[in-house]
């Protein structure tokens, strides 16, 4: 039995607006993303690096934006330190069966972290603990801490310890993935545009 082609148009129409919604709330929260930026572009500047980390296909996001900040796409843009804990299988069970889940981006950003660096979470509801706390350690050991979560925020958008909280407004996961996509997108860019206006940054540290 065919689908009548009205249909097929409605959810089209659909699909395409509730993508709308949702890129228009980031829009309108570009002042947000900018002061991230700028604080992110700091901490480089400082001779910091970016820890990212999530759950599940957020873990790829993760990886995804460290090997874009180390390995730029665009040929002349500077090259950034990033790191993926959420890459390493064997560091995450062991931690996890020692410590449990919750600890297993926290135990790992402790062991890392420099107090010039970055923690950036992902977690489609903000409602992962494992992820809250590897943030909220982050932030104890003085490190930038910045959230990428959907819907309202979760938890981890209303925790204190999280600097900079930026929501893909939208309930449906693949319209976060795709809003995450685009947010992660313009950190890397817009901190670079920050980089090369290095009098707003404060002292370079050369290490």
């Amino acid at each position: 039995m065919s689908v009548p082609m009205e249909t097929m148009e409605s959810a089209a129409i659909e699909a395409f607006a509730r993508r709308e919604r949702a890129g228009n709330a980031l829009a309108a929260d570009a002042d947000k993303v900018a002061h991230a930026c700028l604080d992110m572009a700091s901490r480089f500047h400082r001779g910091g690096k970016l820890i990212t980390f999530g759950n599940g296909q957020s873990g790829t996001d993760a990886a995804h934006i460290a090997v874009e900040f180390m390995h730029p796409v665009i040929i002349g843009k500077r090259a950034l330190p990033a790191m993926a804990v959420s890459n390493d299988p064997a560091s995450i069970t062991g931690v996890a069966a020692r410590e449990g889940y919750d600890e297993v981006f926290a135990y790992q950003v402790s062991q890392w972290a420099g107090p010039d660096d970055i923690a950036l979470g992902i977690s489609p509801d903000g409602q992962c603990a494992d992820v809250l706390r590897g943030l909220e350690v982050a932030g104890e050991f003085g490190l930038l801490t910045v959230a990428l979560t959907g819907s309202y925020g979760g938890m981890i958008a209303e925790s204190p310890a999280v600097a900079h909280s930026l929501i893909a407004q939208s309930s449906d996961p693949a319209v976060v993935k795709e809003i995450h996509v685009t947010i992660y997108h313009l950190l890397w860019e817009l901190c670079h545009v920050f980089l090369e206006q290095p009098a707003l940054l404060g002292p370079e540290v050369i290490r």
